[in-house]
Formats: C-alpha cells, sequence, structure tokens
C-alpha cells in the first residue's frame, strides 16, 4: 500500500521529536505524569528511550512489527497521563490549552494505536491486500 511508508515516517517523526523531548526536556511531561507514577523522572526517561527505540524499529524491517506492537502498547499506557494532562488544564480557571486541544487529543489516542499497528505491518485493517488474481 502507498499510503504506509509516508505514514510509517510521519510517525517516526513524530515517536523521535518526543523521545527525544522526553529525555532532554522532561519538565513538561513529569507536570502531566499521574501522581501514582512511582519514579516518574526514571519513567519519563524510559518512555522517551522507548519511543527514540521505537521510531528505530520502524525503520529496521525486521523489527518492525515488534516496534508496532511496542508503540501501540506504549500508546494505550500513556494514556492516563493525557487524560491527567487534560484533568490538570481543564480544571483550572483560565485553561492554558482548553477542549479544544484536550478533546481531539484524547479522541486521537486509538488511533494512534492504530497507526502504529498499521505502519508496523501488524495489521492491515481497514484496509485489505490485494489477492494475486
Amino acid at each position: 500500500m502507498r499510503l504506509r511508508p509516508p505514514a510509517r515516517w510521519i510517525l517516526i517523526a513524530a515517536y523521535l521529536a518526543a523521545g527525544i523531548l522526553h529525555v532532554l526536556a522532561p519538565a513538561p511531561f513529569l507536570g502531566i505524569t499521574p501522581g501514582w507514577v512511582p519514579f516518574a523522572p526514571t519513567v519519563i526517561l524510559i518512555t522517551g528511550l522507548a519511543e527514540i527505540a521505537g521510531a528505530i524499529g520502524l525503520i529496521i524491517p525486521r523489527l518492525r512489527r515488534a516496534a508496532g506492537l511496542g508503540l501501540a502498547l506504549y500508546a494505550a499506557c500513556v494514556f492516563p497521563a493525557n487524560i491527567q494532562h487534560a484533568i490538570n488544564d481543564l480544571t483550572l480557571a483560565d485553561p492554558q490549552l482548553g477542549w479544544a486541544y484536550h478533546g481531539p487529543r484524547l479522541l486521537f489516542q486509538p488511533v494512534i494505536v492504530w497507526w502504529a499497528l498499521w505502519v508496523g505491518e501488524v495489521t492491515d485493517w481497514p484496509f485489505r491486500r490485494r489477492q494475486a488474481a
């Protein structure tokens, strides 16, 4: 499918950028990490390294499937931080980002999970591979 390679590179760029930010500038991520997460600075560092590793894995064909699975699982696991970020912001008297950011961000999380699985060649859904005639 011709859409998969460019979609893969977009996701690679996004995860690579996010991973680098997690490693080099963890403060904003610490601010949205739920209080129940132990050793939050270490967790933020590890998640950044996982994002970088997943992005690199998507580039390497023999690692692509594992990277897609890993990034999909990662996206599902960080969803509580996205919820915490929305709660923290939207309960302020003057929210910094508001529903215009948080609503789509929260709704898009399942798409990110699917995107990682699709570009990682774990699934073809909803597209079908053409069968040889």
